[in-house]
């Protein structure tokens, strides 16, 4: 019976920028690049908005081109028109890298399942991603007898699997347990996980402040009624004392009428500083735009967090196996040490040395059990599904996965980075943000404050408890007025503070590109030597097979001892769990790879640009 190996093909690429047209001075460390606390704030010009990154030197801009400096979109992020259309979790206005869900069949027998196709769909592009089968004869294991006549024939070259052996054989799966491979796993990530789902409605409610801040100047309905009663003294305008007693009601489009005055609470008011008005949308417009970059950085960092996981969950299933195999190993290796024993041929303190062998191993795969529960239950939290469900990975063994080739040249990667990663973009909309705000309190002395009322309805009163004359009024006020705060120094203050705010903002965008920056190198430099491990420990693999052949043979016949064989037996499952290390942690740097350059994503079959090609 053939073993089927899953080989995962995954067609992702990467995006390349055109290159640098300007190389910024690095930071010196020295007193006097510094910045210095400005005497006065100064504002941005409109056309300087896409140049702030420019501004700061920083040893990473070298790779951003002026052109590519800007990382906001001057158009909107997602439309104002979406609204509440996520009110029922579903917001393709988002315009995030979702991935539609690949339906997975659960409460599967079979140990052979068929290829599973997934999508990933992406700016409007869909993409396949599918497992391509492979069949590899199966490596044949070793079977310890106690008898040297019979010569088992070693194993075919070259198939030295992780483990050879039927994953329902050794970890049935429960009754219950959901079967998924690693497309569907990341299929899972959407509108409806908490972190994303967290982060769009973070958007919603952007865009809600934003149809605020459009409407600032429309007025606000008032209607309503009020009666007032007064008795004992009043002091008209000629400064005299009248004692009266009085009432007075009002109803309609305002209320609170007494006597000769407007009507205090007008029917229909517009009340509002006209800086807001005009600034206001701007600022949460671009506010917005910030929360919907955040959005891309969430699912990015969740499907990271996904792939991860469910690498944690294969490793600890690939460990039970080889666990579960070497104590197979141990076992028939206890058995004919007894039998040696027994007979005279060997010393019983061997016995009783493999016999604790067999329960130091009996003991791993124990705890290799637990590891795949633990492991079952993180990659749960991930996707945000029952806990209390044993989740099997349909591969049945690990192998490298290339998603970006890791002999690129590490500036291109680092510039595919810093064009298309979403934390990057999210603090460049901070900066406008932040440039707006200025804006806006820059002008605020020079703009007045509107308050516009009209009231329609009844008014009536009369002394005492009389009330009478009741009859139509009307009542329009206009009051425009400007405001210089704590004689001109509190605007001073004011315009500091934002131009603080501006700087702020600036350097936190600068540290942000440094990150990003230092995570693709050390992703890449992760990929790169752990690619290398894999070849040693392939090696390492092929030694510790010959010498674990080698000392069957000489037991077999009778060249030793049963016990002498052990040393070969822990060789060779050390050598085992250091190639299953090596590929999780390779596959692991990969996807981190990936997600330090945003997760770029392209149709194979669309033509390589700027030196990128797919994995072969």
């Amino acid at each position: 019976m053939g073993l089927r190996r899953s080989r995962l093909w995954i067609g992702f690429g990467l995006a390349c920028l055109t290159g640098c047209s300007t190389v910024q001075t690095a930071f010196t460390g020295s007193a006097d690049d510094r910045p210095d606390v400005p005497n006065r704030a100064s504002i941005l010009a409109d056309n300087e908005l896409d140049e702030v990154l420019l501004a700061r030197p920083s040893r990473n801009t070298r790779y951003l081109s002026k052109k590519k400096a800007s990382l906001v979109s001057l158009k909107p992020r997602i439309p104002a028109s979406a609204g509440v259309a996520a009110q029922k979790n579903d917001i393709p206005a988002l315009s995030v890298n979702q991935i539609e869900r690949v339906e997975h069949e659960i409460n599967a027998r079979t140990s052979k399942p068929e290829p599973a196709i997934g999508t990933l769909t992406v700016n409007g592009k869909t993409y396949r991603v599918q497992l391509q089968e492979e069949i590899v004869e199966p490596a044949t294991v070793p079977e310890i007898i106690n008898t040297a006549s019979v010569n088992v024939p070693p194993p075919a070259p070259g198939t030295l699997p992780i483990a050879d052996f039927d994953q329902s054989e050794f970890t049935p799966a429960a009754e219950d347990a959901l079967r998924l491979n690693l497309p569907t796993a990341l299929s899972m990530i959407g509108g409806e996980h908490p972190v994303v789902g967290f982060a769009q409605w973070r958007v919603q409610e952007a865009y809600a402040r934003l149809d605020q801040a459009n409407v600032l100047w429309l007025p606000s309905i008032q209607p309503g009624f009020s009666f007032d009663r007064h008795d004992g003294n009043l002091q008209p305008s000629d400064g005299s004392i009248v004692d009266v007693n009085r009432n007075s009601f009002q109803y309609g489009l305002g209320a609170g009428a007494t006597g000769a005055g407007t009507t205090p609470v007008p029917g229909l008011v517009a009340r509002f500083h006209l800086a807001d008005a005009i600034f206001q949308p701007e600022i949460a417009e671009k506010t917005a735009w910030a929360r919907g970059h955040a959005v891309d950085g969430a699912l990015n960092e969740q499907l990271y967090k996904v792939a991860s996981a469910y690498l944690e969950l294969l490793e600890s299933e690939q460990n039970l196996r080889i666990l579960e195999e070497t104590r197979n190993h141990t076992a028939g290796l206890a058995k004919l040490t007894q039998d040696y024993a027994v007979t005279g041929q060997g010393l019983q303190a061997d016995a009783d040395r493999m016999k604790t062998e067999l329960t130091l191993d009996q003991n791993r795969v124990v705890t290799g059990r637990e590891k795949i529960s633990l492991a079952s239950a993180r990659l749960s939290e991930t996707l945000s599904i029952d806990s209390g469900q044993a989740i099997v990975p349909l591969d049945f063994t690990v192998v490298p996965l290339e998603l970006v080739d890791p002999d690129l040249d590490k500036g291109t990667l680092i510039s595919t980075g810093l064009a298309n990663r979403p934390e990057l973009k999210e603090a460049q909309a901070l900066v406008a943000v932040a440039c707006e705000q200025y804006k806006r309190q820059r002008y605020a002395p020079f703009i007045p404050s509107v308050l516009l009322g009209f009231s329609s309805g009844g008014f009536g009163g009369g002394l005492s408890d009389s009330l009478n004359d009741v009859g139509g009024r009307y009542d329009f006020d206009a009051l425009v007025t400007w405001e210089i705060r704590n004689l001109g120094f509190g605007e001073g203050a004011a315009r500091r503070e934002t131009q603080a705010q501006i700087e702020q903002a600036k350097f936190q965008q600068i540290k942000m590109l440094d990150q990003v920056a230092r995570e693709i190198s050390e992703a890449q430099t992760q990929v790169k030597h752990r690619a290398e491990s894999i070849k040693i420990t392939r090696e390492g693999i092929k030694a510790a097979e010959e010498s674990y052949q080698r000392n069957l043979s000489r037991i077999r016949e009778g060249q030793g001892l049963p016990i002498e064989v052990l040393q070969s037996v822990r060789a060779l499952d050390a050598a085992r769990h250091a190639y299953l290390t090596s590929v999780v942690q390779y596959n692991q740097a990969q996807f981190r790879l990936q997600w330090a350059l945003g997760w770029p994503v392209f149709d194979p079959s669309e033509p390589v640009e700027d030196g990128l090609r797919l994995p072969q």
